[in-house]
């Protein structure tokens, strides 16, 4: 078993998860695995990073695939007997102006963003090894698809006591409602992205809370973080980041030091927290 610290990043053959990768093999003193769906892509992205002297590593990793979740798991308890950090990065969206039906858009964009990040957690976090960093990356549309939703669902995703039972709760009733067509009655706003960040935000609070209650002596850091309006095939090109740019911030919760003790179950944009 290697003694060598290792990082994962979900979702890193493009975009901000490459960019992610590429600080992440400048700064973290061990492995990078970059992982993606497609094998090729991923190795793609790899000898990409290789002409640029940076050596990443590649793992075949499809987030809405549990078999292929537990066959990266399997595969750093094996070698390097856990994880040093967790970069949830995995997401998708549907553009503007996409013709598929709202209810298809939020079964699809949380059965990955919100559902496929949450088994990566159920999976990985028992590996992450003490003095560990979980960053899962949301979006500052969480916060205003929060601002849009009623006030009972404010005060249900604001809560500090939530479980992730009944977020997954939450999440599914969403979904239900958008295929009834009553979303609008049931106080959610017209965002499947942003309702799926809702998730990825609150499931960091709750995750947080569990890391202090079972597992404090461990010194695990886990915080969302937004890291803002990126180019990439997802945001398009007029977006005011670049890649790097909106690696910034992931990248800083990825590698805060040992001796700190925040943030922790924070929501980080700009390096700042940002209420919630």
């Amino acid at each position: 078993m290697s003694g060598v610290p290792v990082a994962v990043v979900t979702g890193a053959n493009k975009g901000i998860g490459f960019a992610i990768v590429r600080a992440l093999c400048k700064q973290f003193p061990g492995d990078v695995y970059l992982t993606a769906r497609d094998p090729a892509r991923g190795q793609e992205a790899v000898a990409k990073l290789q002409q640029e002297g940076l050596r990443a590593l590649f793992h075949q990793l499809d987030i809405d695939d549990l078999q292929s979740i537990r066959a990266l798991r399997d595969f750093l308890k094996e070698k390097y007997g856990g994880l040093n950090v967790l970069v949830n990065n995995a997401g998708i969206a549907f553009k503007v102006h996409d013709t598929a039906p709202f209810a298809v858009q939020a079964e699809v964009t949380l059965k990955t963003n919100f559902f496929g990040t949450r088994n990566v957690c159920t999976e990985l976090l028992p590996l992450v090894k003490p003095y560990g960093r979980v960053v899962n990356v949301s979006s500052m549309v969480s916060s205003s698809a929060l601002g849009g939703c009623s006030q009972e669902l404010q005060q249900k995703f604001r809560s500090d006591s939530i479980t992730e039972e009944e977020l997954v709760q939450l999440m599914n009733k969403f979904v239900e409602d958008t295929k009834k067509g009553v979303h609008d009655r049931e106080g959610w706003p017209n965002t499947a992205y942003g309702v799926s960040k809702i998730g990825v935000t609150v499931l960091s609070r709750i995750q947080a809370r569990l890391l202090n209650e079972k597992r404090r002596g461990d010194h695990i850091l886990l915080n969302a973080c937004c890291p803002g309006w990126v180019r990439t095939d997802m945001a398009g090109p007029k977006a005011t980041k670049s890649p790097d740019e909106g690696a910034e911030t992931p990248v800083y919760l990825a590698l805060l030091p040992s001796d700190a003790d925040a943030p922790h179950g924070q929501f980080v944009s700009n390096k700042t927290v940002r209420p919630w």
